[in-house]
Order: structure tokens, then C-alpha cells, then sequence
């Protein structure tokens, strides 16, 4: 008997949203929620760019995980050299800690320079002193990173001084973001710090870079960065009303500018953007026709909890599907994979998701199949 399959796309009309209508003059924007990490907008997120002293959220991101092992303590004691000082010093004119050659300086201190006062010098001493060398260290981070999952990832250096090959996707500095608040819940506590009172040479250079410490309530980090290639970038998370929810933004052409499109899109993070719960881990969402087995369908199950982000503001219906060839001969065992759900929005397809049987499905015996033949002959629907 010849069994005769077919693509079978079961419909069902969700209620999701559109974010093409919410817009920023970002070059490159990102807007994420921590617990899902689910994109709730991008804009050109997976380009790589060059994210400037944003960067440093890598740099300290491999000092943590060095506090973490024990390897190193806060109360270690590096040597500033004289390539640091000159590249990152006072007299560099770039961001700085007013750190002098042959200084010995806690890593703590070195941390709240990086975090505070954006400084390279502090950022290439950590680099020196954990690494050897600040291009030994920047091949260190680019390797952790891929590790971590962020393949755009390319760096030349701690500090995000420019060079051509030093880039990172506003996606993966939220994504970055979002792991270092993850795994390093107490230290992150230093990126809230709104001053830190070292530079002598320079008693205003004290302030925390961030705008919007103080500003946008919630808002707890992480870091800023500026060059003449990058604009004025941000890196921001907020928490309100218990979620989190992480910002980057870059190409920005003003520091300004860069402070009110950060706080505009934070806040609409949490305003205009929400997670709508579809489906919860094994929940079932539809079956499956079987032929030839001992039941004529089986449950298909989601092994993942299913989220989508929604703009408030712009709501739309969208469309789910379960698309899966068939009808699925027997056996049937229970896990297989055998269809997937498939979210669209405008025959656009936005995110799919695998379906499991959720139970096995036994192949009938002979005389079974006998009379499933015999009656599909009787029916006209057999074989030819």
C-alpha cells in the first residue's frame, strides 16, 4: 500500500507586535531582556562595529572571572608602566585614570578607574599585568568571547582605541551585558558608582560617564565610549519592577544626543516593549496525523519554553504554524522530532521552534494493517 505525504501547515492566529514603526537615530541599536534574552528591536544588531571604550566590558569581564577563581585578589598591587602612561595617561588626552609610570595600584582601584573614569591607562595595566602584554590579553578576550557564544567578536586591544579590526555587534555587547550582570551579580555593583575621586591632576575628572545613573530610575550600568569613527555609543541596563532589560546603542553624533536617545530607549524598554508567554516547557500544541500505527494522531509537545517580544504600541496579529511532512507513518517514538512551530508576521517568518511527540505511537500489527489496506481500497484511497 503506497502512503501518500503531503506538507501539512496547521494555522492559528496569535496576537503578537510589530516593531518596525519604533525608530532610532542609532546607527546601531539593540534593545534585550536579560531573564529571555530574547531581541525585543534591533537595528542593524549583528553588524560589527567598532564599539570604542565599550570595549572595556570585556576587559573586566576577564578580571572578574579571574577574582572569581581566586587567581587574583582586589588587594593585588600592579605596576603602571611607562607604555601605559603614555598611551592612556594624562598627557594622552584620551580617557584616563592619571596613573604614573612605575605607580603601584590595587586591582580594585584599577577596576573603579576602568568603570568610573573610562581609563585606558588603567585598562592597559590590567592587560600587562594579567596577560604580559596588552596583545596578548586582547587575544584572550576575543577567544573567551567566541567561547561565551559572541562570534562577532574581534579584538585588537583593552581599551577600544580605534583599529580597523576591532569590532563587536551591538548584539554581543548586549549580549556581553547581559552574562557579566549574570554571572558576576556582586561585582557588577561598581558599574553604579556615580564618581571616584583618584584623578589629583584633574579634580573633575571624577564623574561616572554614564548619563543615566541618577537619571532613568533602575538604571545600574554599564559603559560608554566614544571615537571619531564609533560616535558616541552606549552600553545601559535598568531594572524596574523586577525585570531587566539591556540597551546598546552606537553611531550616535553627540554626546547629548547619545544621553537622550539612552534614556528614550531604555525607558521604552520597559514602556513600549514587553514578553508575551506562548507556550511553557512540554506543553502541547497540536498533533500530528499517523498513519499505519495504533493511534491516528500524536501530541506534539515544545521541549522549550516559547516567548515572544511584542511593541505594545503597534500591535499586529501574527500568525504560528505547525509545518511537518505527513501524515507520519508509524512507529512513532516518544521525543522524536516531527514538526516545528513557525511564528510569522506577513508570510515573513520571524522565529521557529521544534515539536517532539509526546508519546510513542506503536505500528499496527499485520491483520491491522490488512484491514487498514482493505479499507482503504474500499475507500478509493489505497494503492493504484
Amino acid at each position: 500500500m503506497r502512503v501518500p505525504f503531503a506538507l501539512f501547515i496547521l494555522f492559528a492566529l496569535v496576537s503578537f507586535a510589530n516593531a518596525a514603526e519604533f525608530e532610532t537615530p542609532a546607527t546601531h541599536a539593540v534593545i534585550l531582556d536579560y531573564d529571555t534574552g530574547l531581541m525585543l528591536y534591533g537595528k542593524d544588531a549583528d553588524a560589527p562595529v567598532p564599539p570604542a571604550s565599550m570595549t572595556k566590558i570585556m576587559t573586566l569581564y576577564m578580571v572578574f572571572e579571574r577574582l572569581s577563581s581566586g587567581s587574583l585578589t582586589l588587594d593585588d598591587e600592579f605596576t603602571i608602566s611607562a607604555e601605559a602612561w603614555r598611551r592612556g595617561g594624562f598627557s594622552s588626552g584620551s580617557s584616563t585614570m592619571c596613573l604614573r609610570p612605575k605607580e603601584r595600584v590595587r586591582v580594585e582601584d584599577l577596576i573603579r578607574g576602568v568603570i568610573v573614569l573610562s581609563g585606558n591607562d588603567a585598562a592597559i595595566a590590567l592587560a600587562e599585568n594579567i596577560a604580559g602584554s596588552e596583545d596578548a590579553f586582547a587575544r584572550q578576550m576575543t577567544e573567551r568571547a567566541h567561547e561565551l557564544g559572541l562570534t562577532s567578536v574581534q579584538f585588537r586591544n583593552a581599551t577600544g582605541w580605534p583599529d580597523d579590526e576591532h569590532v563587536i555587534s551591538v548584539h554581543d555587547l548586549a549580549e556581553l551585558s547581559r552574562i557579566i550582570i549574570r554571572d558576576f551579580p556582586k561585582k557588577y555593583a561598581y558599574f553604579a558608582e556615580r564618581e571616584y575621586d583618584w584623578c589629583k591632576a584633574a579634580p573633575s575628572n571624577r564623574y561616572n560617564r554614564n548619563p543615566l545613573l541618577g537619571v532613568v530610575p533602575g538604571a545600574d550600568g554599564l559603559k560608554t565610549g566614544h571615537t571619531k569613527v564609533a560616535g558616541y555609543g552606549l552600553a545601559t541596563s535598568a531594572v524596574r519592577d523586577g525585570k531587566r532589560r539591556i540597551v546598546v546603542i552606537s553611531g550616535m553624533t553627540s554626546n547629548r544626543g547619545r544621553a537622550r536617545e539612552g534614556e528614550r530607549m531604555l525607558r521604552a524598554a520597559f514602556g513600549e516593549f514587553d514578553i508575551k508567554s506562548l507556550y511553557v516547557k512540554g506543553a502541547i500544541v497540536g498533533d500530528a496525523k499517523v498513519v499505519l500505527g495504533k493511534a491516528a494522531s500524536v501530541p506534539l509537545i515544545t521541549p522549550e519554553n516559547i516567548n515572544v517580544a511584542l511593541f505594545k504600541p503597534n500591535r499586529r496579529n501574527f500568525t504560528t504554524a505547525i509545518v511537518y511532512e505527513g501524515p507520519i507513518a508509524a512507529p512513532v517514538q516518544k521525543g522524536d522530532q516531527l514538526a516545528m512551530l513557525v511564528v510569522e508576521e506577513k508570510g515573513v517568518v520571524k522565529a521557529s521552534y521544534p515539536l517532539l511527540a509526546g508519546a510513542g505511537v506503536e505500528k499496527k500489527g499485520f491483520f491491522g494493517l490488512a484491514i487498514e489496506g482493505l479499507v482503504g481500497l474500499i475507500q478509493g484511497t489505497g494503492s493504484e
